[in-house]
């Protein structure tokens, strides 16, 4: 495992980060015995700053991560999590929050502790609220040890709060298709040049810049004489930076968590060669063509009023066009949102209300993109759900009709 050096402390910290926002689950609930292993393996190869929020999981991520820091781990690790500001209306509910989240974590300091998603309308709230003079405290009684910022707004909104207040860290959105968007490359420079280690999430845009690929992406992946997984690209061209700290990976998959240890052993920055970073160039122009929405399925949106599942919608009509041979895209869409699996939550339930975009930390305009799904996903589904709904109840009824006649009586 690679490390890095935090600037303005001298901390180490490993270049791959395990980010606590994408758990592994279990019939429809987070895996938390799978999550404690998976947390565990990665510290033990080497990862020490794992990064959680009370957000994520709602509010299962804080409690499961405690739960793996538990037995010796917690003094291998710096933890990070961060201070919500949608639940904070006066300077108390700070104090409140924070002693919730040393309860939860089970533990006296908070290492790294963010502001959580800060844009230029949050960061004017929480400033006039008297977080800095919080953060202050904090870190003089030592319940932190470190403040940094989260940002998914505007460059010129980003640069300001990195001027307001003597940080140590921030954490910002930054993949090859994001260099533009948010902070981006400048606002990564502008933090680097300000002393502040930079914590990147979404390196892999939600897990869309991992497998599986679109067939026009595998090829220029596999034209590379240095075979790599799409993820291992995805992560190498992040931490080729060297003004990269610690890259977040959402890992939940074993397999997954071996493969980025491996990669973080040799992902030095500046690796890169020449027709590396060309060939990176050439995927992002092709995914730029092929996707339709930028969503990288962070939920901030949900939950929605009206019950769509925004980021399962947009997942969905992504693959239809980035997989276009796929002729079976729409019968899922209809099986997952349509009501034929579970509740329905398809796009045609949006009304308009606007609570999604608000939440947006991508500033996706979602009560037209829903519109888009609609239009292009949901045709004929009223008329094909009752008929399948129909087709597995008689299948249904003849298995339990069966299992009577062969000797075993079912219950309904």
């Amino acid at each position: 495992m690679l490390y890095r050096t935090v600037p303005k402390t001298g901390d180490k910290l490993s270049i791959l980060g395990f980010g606590c926002m994408r758990f592994p689950s279990k019939s429809g609930r987070v895996d938390e015995e799978r999550a404690i292993r998976q947390i565990r393996l990665a510290i033990d190869s080497g990862v020490n700053y794992l990064d959680t929020a009370p957000a994520y999981h709602f509010g299962k991520s804080e409690q499961i991560l405690g739960k793996a820091l538990r037995d010796g781990y917690r003094e291998k690790v710096r933890i990070a999590t961060k201070l919500p500001h949608w639940e904070v209306r006066d300077a108390s509910d700070m104090d409140r929050i924070l002693t919730r989240q040393l309860a939860t974590l089970g533990t006296d300091r908070i290492d790294y502790y963010l502001l959580h998603s800060m844009t230029g309308e949050s960061w004017k709230k929480m400033r006039d609220l008297g977080v800095l003079a919080f953060l202050d405290r904090a870190k003089k009684d030592g319940r932190i040890i470190h403040a940094g910022f989260s940002f998914h707004g505007k460059l010129p909104d980003f640069k300001e709060i990195v001027d307001a207040y003597d940080w140590q860290f921030c954490q910002i959105q930054y993949n090859f298709l994001d260099e533009n968007n948010q902070a981006g490359t400048e606002g990564l420079r502008y933090a680097a040049e300000k002393n502040l280690a930079v914590m990147v999430m979404e390196p892999l845009r939600g897990g869309n810049l991992a497998g599986p690929v679109p067939d026009e992406i595998k090829k220029i992946w596999d034209e590379a004489p240095e075979k790599r997984s799409p993820a291992e690209w995805g992560l190498r061209w992040v931490w080729d930076h060297p003004e990269v700290t610690v890259v977040l990976s959402g890992m939940n998959d074993e397999a997954n968590i071996d493969e980025n240890i491996r990669a973080a052993d040799s992902a030095l920055p500046g690796s890169l060669s020449p027709d590396d970073r060309a060939r990176i160039d050439r995927v992002r122009d092709t995914y730029k063509r092929l996707m339709k929405v930028g969503c990288t399925g962070c939920g901030y949106c949900m939950p929605c009023p009206f019950g769509v599942d925004i980021p399962g919608c947009f997942a969905l009509y992504n693959a239809r066009h980035l997989f276009p041979k796929d002729r079976s895209t729409k019968f899922h869409y209809f099986g997952r949102h349509g009501g034929l699996i579970g509740d329905v939550s398809y796009a045609g339930l949006c009304r308009q209300c606007g609570k999604c975009a608000k939440a947006c930390p991508q500033h996706l305009p979602i009560p037209q993109l829903l519109k888009d799904v609609k239009s292009e996903m949901e045709g004929g589904m009223t008329v094909i759900v009752p008929v399948l709904k129909g087709g597995l109840w008689c299948m249904n009824r003849v298995a339990k009709v069966r299992a009577f006649f062969l000797g075993g009586k079912t219950r309904d």
